[in-house]
């Protein structure tokens, strides 16, 4: 089967009026809730992995917080809440990574309960699935082609476009895995379809969208660490600019230009993710629902909630 490059408008998965659908239908009430995910084993306590999330949002004092039932909603699709606001409220989900079909079924029964989600259906799905959204980062990412599960990925067509590349689906790789970090033109058609098998284990029923292979790209290293970036957006400003792979404050930073250059993406609230290249040149690596996207390695948790509560605000005299 031939691969599938995302910039071909008339076989892309997302086209461009759904962007701007995605954007225009965010325009909401100023969210004053923030929603986390419960411990698995008590719907009144945090998801202890999000602990000082919760610490830093109850210390910042400007938003209410609620948590909504884990197992319930995760195992069972069954949304159970601590609290049910009597009025139409905007809330901010913290949390982890649902398949865009499951995060629809989630902003639905949410308005059931009187919370609308400052990121709709459209606007995850669009950041979600990073091929949604690779036109817009076109000359600034890694070229990809997509092709879907399960079918053979014909090598020598790859080996045409790429001279290395890297395998992931359209949300996740296997990094940290016995997998492969990259392939090049010495893999044979027979080995690589046995890592492929390798693959679908890894990821298992997390498998998102269809396979991407993505053009490898060559990092500059400080000290055995890579200098990647993660970029908090909410409402068209930049939110928060964070180390993101344990390198040292000493590594230099992503050019203001190219991160300004991606603030008006159609989302209220999304990363994206940057990386120095071994000519000291910048690309996208990846782009993120800010819902679903971890805050950084020693980021203050507190001030970003500071942040992201007066990035939302309206200029009252506006």
């Amino acid at each position: 089967m031939q691969g599938t490059a995302p910039s071909d408008k008339k076989k892309t998965a997302y086209s461009l009026a759904a962007m701007d659908s995605a954007g225009k239908e965010n325009s909401m009430e100023n969210p004053d809730i923030i929603l986390f995910p419960s411990s698995f084993f008590s719907v009144n306590r945090v998801d202890e992995d999000l602990q000082k999330e919760y610490e830093a949002a109850r210390a910042a004092g400007l938003f209410d917080i609620l948590l909504f039932g884990y197992e319930k909603w995760y195992q069972e699709g069954e949304l159970v809440l601590t609290e049910t606001p009597d009025h139409m409220r905007t809330a901010i989900l913290r949390g982890w990574m649902m398949k865009p079909e499951q995060y629809e079924r989630f902003y639905q029964a949410l308005l059931e309960h009187q919370i609308r989600l400052v990121t709709n259906p459209e606007a995850y799905r669009l950041m979600h699935i990073f091929p949604n959204i690779y036109q817009q980062f076109e000359g600034d990412t890694a070229r990809m082609l997509l092709y879907p599960f399960r079918e053979q990925i014909p090598l020598e067509e790859v080996k045409k476009t790429f001279r290395r590349f890297m395998v992931k689906d359209y949300v996740k790789s296997v990094k940290g895995t016995a997998f492969p970090r990259y392939f090049d033109e010495t893999i044979t058609q027979e080995a690589f379809d046995r890592w492929m098998e390798t693959f679908y284990q890894y990821r298992g029923s997390l498998l998102t969208g269809g396979i991407c292979i993505k053009e490898y790209l060559d990092l500059k290293f400080y000290g055995g660490r890579p200098n990647e970036y993660r970029v908090f957006y909410a409402d068209r400003k930049i939110l928060s600019v964070c180390r993101n792979s344990g390198q040292g404050n000493y590594t230099s930073e992503p050019p203001i230009k190219l991160l300004e250059k991606y603030k008006n993406l159609p989302s209220p609230y999304y990363t994206v993710d940057y990386a120095e290249l071994e000519d000291g040149t910048w690309k996208v690596m990846e782009a993120g629902d800010g819902s679903v996207s971890g805050l950084s390695e020693g980021q203050d948790a507190e001030h970003y909630f500071r942040a992201l509560y007066y990035a939302f605000q309206k200029d009252s005299q506006g």
